[in-house]
């Protein structure tokens, strides 16, 4: 089987569906034509039986052979939106890890996904729906139990030296006023909104270094080449909301 072929086929594994634009967008980046080459090859993928594809809709979503959900489940669209989210990721850097619907216990979290990206622990939450503050409540209580109950220190990603506790990164429409001492969340829209975001506050956090930079020279007299150490750039921090420090530079 040819490589990009077994690439697809264990995407489909992981998200569950995908649509062919996602296929396209993931897979077939480095062709001319992406949409035309994904076609001749999702075609083939059917013709020998190792995919499915739902034709009532276009562009077609398509699944493992055997398809192991309800062509029109009403899950789809969660997990199609995990889909969009790990396009988005790609198009800055492909993620190291992306899990899909991790499970830690009945007593923790379900988060939609866990990923390393740039470095960086996340778990991922999709909010296609607006929450009440109880049941958001409830669901920053299982992160905390998770917190407080250490297993996370002994997970594989985990380093020897320096054990961290995810940031949760949430996908929202909504500002959701999160209070929380243990558990740092990060709202945003979409992945292009945190990208822009943190670019934004490493730029801020340059021009910082530079107007100290000049003070010095002036004040102090240092050679030119003096400047106080670079600063981790941090998101914004949204009222009610945890803000966190992460490394996408």
């Amino acid at each position: 089987m040819r490589k990009r072929d077994k690439a697809i086929l264990d995407d489909l594994q992981r998200f569950r569906v995908m649509s062919r634009d996602d296929i396209a967008a993931i897979h077939f980046t480095n062709v001319k034509n992406p949409v035309t080459a994904c076609n001749i090859v999702l075609k083939r993928l059917r013709r020998d039986g190792y995919v499915e594809a739902n034709t009532s809709q276009q562009p077609y979503n398509y699944f493992l052979s055997p398809n192991p959900m309800k062509k029109n489940s009403q899950k789809i669209p969660h997990f199609l939106a995990i889909v969009d989210a790990y396009r988005q990721l790609c198009k800055h850097n492909k993620p190291e890890q992306f899990i899909v619907e991790p499970k830690y216990g009945k007593d923790y979290m379900e988060p939609d996904a866990f990923m390393i990206f740039n470095d960086s622990p996340f778990f991922v939450e999709i909010q296609r729906n607006v929450y009440s503050k109880k049941v958001m409540k409830e669901k920053i209580q299982r992160y905390e139990a998770y917190y407080y109950s250490n297993q996370w220190q002994s997970e594989a990603w985990q380093t020897v030296d320096n054990k961290v506790f995810p940031y949760v990164l949430m996908l929202t429409d909504t500002r959701y006023a999160i209070e929380s001492d243990e558990i740092e969340v990060f709202q945003v829209k979409n992945i292009d909104e945190l990208m822009l975001t943190v670019n934004n506050n490493e730029n801020e956090s340059k021009e910082r270094v530079n107007e100290t930079k000049v003070n010095i020279n002036t004040v102090n007299k240092k050679p030119s080449y003096y400047q106080r150490p670079k600063q981790t750039p941090k998101p914004p921090m949204y009222k009610g909301t945890s803000g966190i420090r992460i490394n996408l530079s």
